[in-house]
């Protein structure tokens, strides 16, 4: 294993208190070394070493860590994230599905298609499958759907703790319906809080939807804040790619019931910069985030 030094910089990869530790998929040599020595050399200090944090700050410019600013905003995704919906969602979806004559199961709908529409799901079955499905199947899945939400979803472990000690502004960022959003947030006891910065991207348009940027954009407009300020918790890939789109940093969570065995690194391949399991490891990760986004501009 490669030696890490005690102030590692949080670059792309698992967090450093997650299930496999160190070192990130993903590891990536700082941008400045590049020019700077032989590509061996480079290589080499890759491989061994954090080269970062024992390099003189006079070698350093926020230049060379473009993606490094400070977060002045956190944006939620809402289901799987706060709320442990997208298991219920998947559930009813795979039901309908497979008695339409798609036979998929519950983890497979979760992996594949968490985070979009169904309307965009059957889309892009319908196109994959090259069978029609029926119109129906979108206002059934909806009653379906809303009803057992109303029954059934929780609040995510950790979620009001962490909300309680968050200073920094921030919001809800969802492709559910505003409707959705005010029932679920109503009925898992966080809605006030959030108050009016509860924003779904069904209300900018059906085409506007992630992983396309615009509600993330959206929600960063309503603040004031540039998107590079933002930091946007997701728990799917069709998220961080609307997210990363939008310009914005994104931590990825894998703690909702909905996840799969290569959840994590399917989120870090798609641009999340760690990826954490508990809601409780958040504020720790802004906090050294934020803290190594300051220390390139001292």
């Amino acid at each position: 294993m490669w030696p890490v030094p005690r102030q590692s910089p949080p670059l792309r990869g698992r967090c450093p208190a997650g299930p496999r530790g160190w070192p990130p998929r993903q590891m990536r040599s700082p941008p400045f070394l590049h020019g700077s020595f032989p590509p061996h050399v480079v290589e080499l200090l890759r491989r061994f070493v954090y080269i970062a944090p024992f390099v003189p700050r006079i070698w350093l410019s926020p230049k060379d860590f473009p993606d490094m600013n400070s977060i002045d905003l956190i944006i939620f995704d809402c289901d799987g994230v706060l709320v442990d919906s997208e298991i219920i969602a998947s559930e009813v979806e795979a039901e309908l599905l497979t008695e339409a004559g798609y036979p998929i199961s519950t983890e497979e709908m979760a992996e594949r298609f968490a985070g979009m529409t169904w309307h965009n799901t059957l889309l892009a079955i319908e196109k994959e499958a090259d069978i029609p499905l029926s119109a129906n199947l979108i206002t059934k899945n909806e009653a379906i759907l809303d009803k057992r939400l109303a029954s059934d979803v929780k609040i995510i472990d950790g979620v009001k703790p962490v909300l309680a000690q968050l200073k920094l502004p921030h919001c809800i960022c969802s492709n559910s319906t505003s409707k959705r959003l005010a029932m679920m947030l109503s009925k898992v006891g966080i809605k006030d809080h959030f108050g009016k910065h509860i924003y779904s991207a069904r209300d900018l348009g059906e085409d506007k939807v992630k992983p396309k940027p615009d509600i993330f954009l959206h929600g960063a407009r309503q603040f004031g804040i540039d998107p590079s300020r933002v930091l946007v918790i997701e728990d799917s890939v069709h998220g961080i790619h609307g997210a990363t789109t939008a310009g914005m940093r994104v931590v990825g969570f894998t703690g909702a019931s909905h996840t799969y065995p290569s959840h994590a690194d399917k989120l870090t391949e798609a641009g999340a910069e760690t990826v954490i399991s508990r809601m409780s490891a958040l504020p720790g990760v802004i906090a050294a985030l934020s803290e190594w986004s300051e220390s390139l501009t001292a």
